[in-house]
Parts: structure tokens; sequence; C-alpha cells
């Protein structure tokens, strides 16, 4: 049974469970459940019972009556002291494997009781396709909670909690190891924030977090979960670390609100943050100050190209959190601000809600992850490599929802770079995003989606293309998979991919389903000109199946690491670093095992891991393309160097784009190039290219070349500048007090004929 978090919106409580799943929902006499299937093909069962465990099936008024007579098999655990059995219970069917996409199932509710929704599920194997997905399930309440009242379920074991009413602050004590939650309750709401060391207290010093110290020694406007999360004192020293964060926007630029402030705005004698902290912390005997500087939590500020401080409103949704852990005895000073005459706290100020949980919760670091504005967040996930890397590494970034590492201890970039360029090396890569594609309609789809030919390719084989929206633009890049005649993989970099899909599969009447796989397949990137030798000692294959040895570019195969009953793994011939290289599929329950099993079969090559920052110096050289640097839905396949990917002449169907895009080839704006750059200084992503005071062009993505020994960029650059040997500037600083001296140059940099992924 899931313990789900519950979501508002208006009167609206919202849940989400996956396939494997199931969920207890307490609904009420008037109340209205929609459950929907969203991405389709995910079979659902429906529970209704009293709280004493009266079966209230028939008590639901459905708009849609849909299959009886289902029977539960398990226990729900309502509570740690609470659990009934359902194994005599019998429920509904919502759901099968003919849903499509968005199907729903709507109910009223005529008695007081409880809910339970399952969603069927169990771990997808590599070669199936059968990818457990999500169920939603919106209950609308007939007496909705109120609003602040509407708090996210504890995160563990609290030693005591309390509510910061609107427009006041209020201290609190704090031992070491303790963790701090600070809540915002209805949404958009500033909490100013200050820390003290007891010891500091008791020895009469009022040294306190310092915003500018704490800039100084993290290299960032605010501490986030991960390697720099410290706020530091005046002194140097570290009194608290961020460990989540539903939302990363905060400001410490600014001091706290203050009776100058609201005087100045022509509002004398408006309460401040100021003032509520002054008056909050004289029984600690702290010195009033007449403009606290404070971690400003869930602020939206920002400086513009101006220079100038702006404000909006802020990112905040109801329920979301910053959760902390103090170093040392801490005092703790929250605000709910009371600045009503801006638009920070939406022009109407609200509660904020403190949460202390005890320091034997292992609270994971974490971010929230939401791939559109108005998704649920999920928090960051480790991939199933992770127990791996984290011994190897504290360096991780949050990256599609996920930790990865970007260097590891006694390595770092450069020592990675060359060992995948000369050995070996293993990359987990795991966030890309994977997508099941089956069903009669399924060639035709993936036809009309991508701009390369489906049609030609055959089962086992791999395709690298651009998705493109109607009038041209890419949606996502990425490799298309095989794997029978009406069941294809795609993996891309972005859930906006399949929700693509699913759009044009609705719009054409395709009947074919695109479900979400990301979950159930975590992958790792053996990379290198001995990646052969070190996969060939490990991947059995059964005797139908293409061996490792005997696999070609882009192309994959099935099978196991140690030997006929082993780890199942899905092998392909792809990769992302310009050398011989290799991807390794399995489910995560297994991946500790399969980079152990690389790991050894490596060992005599030197194999070791490898971070993001040695591959984005290993794909820049390879002229490889990465979203949010050379592309974006305002660019074209043609304009971010993948004009490969669109066969217009030899493909003659009509596919999502092709029409903008004859016209977008046929007259040309921007064409991407290679830059190198003269100068032992490296350009950066977003610098401008320069023809004299003309910008004709922008870095894409830059790098210093270890095997080439020079410093090159990837730029996208006016086609009236882009032929070879083109003399440019890259503008530093404001673009035009500094520039350094580049040429047009052919890219791919480095093995332009791509001979050593061919080997």
């Amino acid at each position: 049974m899931k313990v789900s978090d519950i979501q508002y919106s208006g009167d609206t409580e919202i849940y989400q469970i996956i396939g494997g799943e199931a969920v207890s929902i307490d609904i009420n006499k008037g109340d209205t459940v929609e459950i929907i299937d969203v991405e389709g093909d995910q079979e659902c069962n429906v529970f209704a019972l009293s709280k004493k465990g009266i079966n209230l099936i028939d008590s639901l008024d459905w708009k849609n009556k849909p299959t009886p007579n289902v029977k539960a098999d398990e226990s729900v655990y309502l509570s740690e002291n609470e659990t009934i059995n359902l194994n005599e219970l019998v429920g509904v069917k919502i759901f099968d494997n003919k849903s499509v996409a968005n199907s729903k199932h709507l109910f009223g509710v005529n008695k007081d009781g409880l809910c339970i929704v399952k969603a069927k599920g169990s771990p997808m194997k590599v070669d199936e396709n059968n990818s457990p997905t999500e169920i939603l399930i919106k209950v609308k309440k007939e007496k909705a909670k109120e609003e602040g009242n509407r708090l996210p379920s504890p995160l563990g074991k609290m030693v005591s909690e309390l509510r910061v009413k609107k427009s006041s602050a209020k201290t609190y004590e704090v031992k070491a190891g303790e963790y701090i939650q600070i809540i915002d309750v209805e949404g958009k709401q500033c909490s100013d924030f200050q820390a003290f060391a007891m010891e500091d207290i008791k020895n009469k010093l009022d040294f306190c977090i310092d915003p500018a110290v704490t800039r100084t020694v993290t290299g960032t406007n605010c501490p986030r979960p991960g390697v720099f999360n410290k706020f530091y004192n005046q002194n140097y020293v570290p009194l608290i670390e961020v460990v989540q964060d539903t939302i990363e926007r905060h400001d410490t630029f600014a001091v706290a609100c203050n009776a100058k402030y609201y005087e100045d705005k022509g509002f004398p004698g408006h309460i401040s943050c100021t003032d509520n902290f002054n008056n909050n912390l004289k029984k600690y005997s702290i010195k009033p100050r007449s403009r606290w500087i404070t971690v400003n939590f869930l602020w939206n500020t920002s400086i513009s190209d101006g220079v100038i401080s702006c404000e909006e409103e802020s990112w905040s949704r109801p329920g979301d959190y910053i959760l902390l852990r103090a170093i040392t005895d801490l005092v703790c000073v929250s605000s709910a601000c009371p600045d009503d005459t801006s638009p920070v706290n939406n022009w109407n100020p609200t509660d904020v809600h403190v949460r202390i949980y005890d320091k034997s919760n292992n609270f994971l670091p974490s971010t929230a992850f939401r791939p559109d504005p108005q998704t649920i967040p999920i928090m960051t996930k480790e991939t199933g490599f992770h127990k791996n890397t984290k011994k190897l590494t504290r360096n991780f970034i949050e990256y599609n929802g996920y930790w990865l590492a970007s260097h590891y201890n006694n390595l770092g970039g450069i020592k990675e770079y060359w060992q995948c360029r000369e050995g070996v090396a293993m990359i987990d890569l795991s966030p890309l995003r994977k997508f099941e594609v089956y069903g009669p309609d399924s060639e035709q789809l993936m036809q009309y989606a991508l701009t390369r030919n489906v049609r030609k390719l055959a089962v086992g084989q791999v395709v690298y293309s651009a998705m493109c929206y109607d009038n041209g633009c890419m949606v996502d890049d990425g490799t298309l998979y095989r794997m029978s005649d009406n069941v294809f993989r795609w993996i891309g970099g972005s859930d906006e991919g399949g929700k693509h899909l699913r759009r044009i599969a609705k719009d054409k009447n395709f009947n074919c389903w695109i479900k979400s796989s990301t979950d159930q397949l975590h992958n790792v990137a053996v990379q290198g000109p001995k990646s052969r030798e070190t996969l060939e000692k490990i991947i059995w294959t059964p005797n139908q199946n293409t061996t490792l040895k005997e696999l070609k570019w882009f192309t994959f195969t099935i099978g196991r690491i140690g030997g006929e009953f082993g780890i199942p793994v899905m092998v392909s011939r792809t990769g992302y670093s310009g050398e011989l290289g290799y991807e390794v599929f399995a489910h995560p329950k297994d991946c500790e095992q399969v980079w152990n099993k690389i790991y050894e079969a490596g060992k005599e090559f030197n194999i070791c891991p490898l971070g993001l920052d040695a591959l984005d110096m290993l794909r820049i050289e390879s002229g490889l393309i990465f979203a949010g640097y050379e592309f974006c839905d305002q660019t074209d396949p043609l304009e971010a160097g993948i004009g490969f990917t669109v066969p217009l002449k030899t493909k003659d169907e009509d596919f999502s784009g092709r029409d903008a895009l004859i016209a977008r080839k046929e007259k040309p704006q921007k064409q991407l190039v290679g830059l190198e750059i003269d100068s032992n200084e490296v350009g950066e992503h977003g610098d401008g290219v320069y023809v004299g005071k003309q910008q004709v062009g922008i870095i894409t993505s830059a790098t210093r070349s270890p095997i080439l020994k020079k410093n090159i960029a990837l730029c996208r650059i006016s086609v009236s500048f882009a032929e070879i040997d083109t003399k440019v500037e890259i503008g530093k600083l404001d673009g035009h007090h500094k520039r350094l001296q580049a040429k047009v140059v052919r890219f791919p940099f480095y093995d332009p004929e791509k001979t050593r992924v061919r080997m």
C-alpha cells in the first residue's frame, strides 16, 4: 500500500500511483472521484468500504458502470496499527489492456468511507513492454479542508511543529542533527529565516547566517541539496545544510523587509519582518537591528542585465517546502512575510508552517522535478547504479530528476576523458527517457512522428532521429529501437517526447500505446576502444540472437550477464562519446550487480567511471548535440547540425514538420558550425560570436580539447558566415570589451569520418 501525499488544487485532492501500487483515500458523502489512466493500458481496480470494513462498492454512483466482481488480493495498511483484510472484498475493474491514454472513470460518493485504488503491475523485463504507469486520482470534496489546514504529510518522525501566522515571526530551538521543514501552506508566501549557534548565544555573541559569506564559500546565490549545501556565519562556521527543496527559488541578496522599506513606499507604521525578528529574539538577548540580513526562502527576485533588482510572485505552490539540517545546536527564527505592497506574497500574506524532525530520520538529498509546471512534483531519484557511484564520489548534480556524478574522486574529468579515449570507461545515463511504443499502428505512428524513415528499420536495429513539431522545430532527439514488428522503444532526453507521441496517436486515431519505462530500464554506457573486449567476457546471448562480437553500429541484442540464467540485459552498440561503445540496459534492481560485473571485466584495461564533465568534452569533440545547448523548441534539425536525420528527398511519406522543414531548407537562416579558438581562454555557452560590431552567432557548447590541444566550440551562426575558415570573434564581458579570435572549422572536430565508432 502506498502512502501517497496529497496535492491540492482548490477544493480537489490529487493522488498519484503507478502500476504495482495502491492507495487508500478518505471519501465522504457528496464527494466526486475521477480516476485517470494517464498513459493507457494500465489495469486498475477500485474497492470501497466503511471504516469497519463493510463493502460500499454498490453505493458508488458511477457515470459509466465498470466491470464488477473483482476480488482483492491483499491487506490494506491504513496506519501503523490498523489493517483491513481485503481478501473477501469485491470491487470493480475500471481499466484494462484496451484502455487508451487519458481514459477516465467518474463516480459520486453516497456514504462516508474509504476508497482503495489498486493499479496492477510488476517489474518490466528488458525485452517486454508492459511498463507499470501512472494512475491519477482526483477527489473533489463536498466539504474541502480549509486552505490553512492543507499540509503535506509529515516526512518522518517529528519532534514538534509550530505555525507562523501571517505577518508574524517565531523563534524555535533545534538540536544538532535535527531537521527543519519550512512549509508554504497556501502557496506564494515568502519566509525569512535566520539561525544562531546556541553556544554563541551563551557567550553573548550574535553571529548568524551571513549570506555574503555563504555565497563566497559556495559560489552560488543560495545553497541547494548536493555538494554546496551549507549556510555559514560571519566566521565561516557552517550552521545549517539544505537537504531537500521543492522550489529552489530563494534570495540571499536583499535584507528582510523593515520600517524604512515601507516608509519609502508610503506605508509608515507597516509591520515588517525586521520588527517581528527583533520582538521574538529579545528573550535570547540578541540586540535589535534596523534591518536584518536573512535567507529569504521562496522569494522570487533576480538581478536583470541592467543590474536592476527585480521581484515577482513567488513560484511556490501549496505544500512546497525546504528541508534543512542543523549542524550544531541552534536558535532559529522564521517569518511569514507581511509584505502586501508588492507581488512577492501574491499581494496576500498567508501562514508558514514549521516542523522539526528527529535526527534519527535519514532524509535523502533531493529537489523537486516537474516535467511541466502543473505536474505533481517528484523528488530527485537515485538510479539503479547509485549504490555503486556514491562509493566513488560525492559530486552529484541533479539531471532530469536523478542524481548523476559530475566527476569522481581521485580521477577528475581529464583522467576519465583519457580513459575513454584510450581504454574503457562507464557512465550512468539512466535519466534518459524511455518509452514503449506498441500496437498495430505503432510503425505508422513512428513513421509520422520522426524525421527518419522508420519503415526501413529492421528488428534489432537502432536509428538516431529528430522529432519535430508541425513548425519544424525540435521536440527532442533520440534513438529508436525496433523490438519486433509492432513494438518500438524510443529513448530520448525529454518527457515531452512521450507526450508528443500520445498527442499524435490521439489526433491521427492510431491504434497503439506509448508508455513510459524510464524507471524500469536504467542504462550504463560502456565506451572506449576496449569496450568490446570488456563486455565480450560477460554478455551471454541465446543462439538465435546476435552475439556482442557480431553487433554492428546501431544494432542491439537481448542477452544476460552471468550465463543463461543470469541478469537479463539489452545491449546496443550506441553511445555519446565518439568512440567504439555500447549501452547496457537492465532493471534497476539488477543494476548494482551489472555495474560490478562490468567493472570486474574491465579491470585489466583500467576501466574507470566517467562523469558528466568528461562526457561533455567527449561529445563536443565528436560534434554530438545536447538539448538546451545545440537545440530547443525554437531550433530545427538543420540549424541544430543534424540535417542528416531529415531525408526530405527519400522519405516520400508525410511526417510531423515536413512542410515547414522544406521551407526552412530552401531559405536557411542559421547553421551549426565548429569554431577553433586562438586563445587559451575557453568559450562558454551563450557567448556571442561577432564580425566587427555585428553579432552573427552564439556559442552553444565549448571545451578545451585534451586530444586536439585546442579550445573548440560549437556555434549556431548566420549562414552568411558559416563557410570554413571564416574569421570571427568570440565576445567576452559585454561582448565588446574583450574578444577571442576564432575561425570556422569542420566538425566533428575529432574523428570526423567516424572510423572509431565503426570499428
